[in-house]
C-alpha cells in the first residue's frame, strides 16, 4: 500500500510540474503508461512533450514567441564605403547645427562599418 501512495504522489508531482522543465528520461516514464504507435525511446524532448499532451488531452498554450535572429545584411566593400560617405555627410551637418546627439549616433554607425568594412576587405 505505502508503494501505491508513493506511486500517486510521484505521479501528482509530475502533473504539477511543468512538462518543459521534466528531463527526457522523466517524460519517457510519463509517456510509458499511454499506448503509443512510435517508439518512445527514439522521440525527442519536443516529441515527447506534445505526445504526452496529446494523450492526457491537455491544449497547447499559446506558444511564446521565440526571438529569432535575423540574417546579416551583407554588402560589399564599396555600399559600405558609400554608406560611410553618406553617414559622414550627415554627421557634418548635425556638427554644423550643434545636435550632439544625433553626432555621436552618426559617430558611432560610421565607426561600425568602418570595422565591418575592414573585416570585408580581409575575407
Amino acid at each position: 500500500m505505502s508503494e501505491e501512495t508513493h506511486a500517486k504522489k510521484e505521479h501528482r508531482e509530475h502533473d504539477e510540474q511543468h512538462l518543459e522543465k521534466l528531463t527526457v528520461k522523466e517524460l519517457r516514464e510519463m509517456a510509458a503508461a499511454f499506448p503509443h504507435e512510435k517508439a518512445i525511446h527514439d522521440m525527442k524532448k519536443e516529441e515527447l512533450i506534445a505526445f504526452i499532451k496529446q494523450a492526457k488531452g491537455i491544449k497547447d498554450e499559446a506558444p511564446a514567441h521565440k526571438h529569432k535572429p535575423k540574417g546579416k545584411i551583407k554588402l560589399t566593400k564599396s555600399e559600405l564605403k558609400a554608406k560611410i560617405r553618406e553617414l559622414k555627410l550627415k554627421h557634418w551637418q548635425a556638427l554644423e547645427d550643434r545636435d550632439q546627439k544625433a553626432s555621436v549616433a552618426l559617430r558611432h554607425q560610421i565607426s561600425r562599418l568602418k570595422k565591418i568594412s575592414r573585416r570585408a576587405a580581409a575575407v
